[in-house]
């Protein structure tokens, strides 16, 4: 037998976990929200949605996106974006350290 869990946080409905935080992860390594969403196996049209939805229940802006230009366009992760994802990655490690704890205490 295993522990399985899974951790999400909730303002009047979910709006960060693993899935978003793994998109953020992709946009800040790749530059790009298009290229995010390609490398996880996702429509753009998706990865678009799931981000203005996370915008909207968070209540700040998680790209600073950039259009066009000789350069093409690209997206970065606005500091509120990196300060969320870094508080959340611990915060899970954490949780599956205690949780690790609890399930050897009653199930080990």
């Amino acid at each position: 037998m295993r522990l399985a869990w899974k951790l999400w946080l909730e303002n009047e409905g979910k709006v960060f976990g693993p899935g978003p935080a793994k998109l953020l992860e992709s946009v800040s390594d790749s530059g790009s929200l298009r290229k995010a969403a390609a490398e996880l196996d996702m429509s753009y049209s998706k990865a678009y949605w799931t981000l203005r939805a996370m915008e909207e229940g968070l209540g700040f802006a998680l790209l600073t996106r950039t259009v066009g230009g000789p350069s093409g366009g690209g997206s970065t992760l606005t500091p509120e974006a990196r300060d969320l994802l870094t508080r959340f990655r611990a915060f899970e490690t954490e949780a599956e350290i205690s949780l690790g704890t609890l399930f050897a205490k009653h199930f080990g």
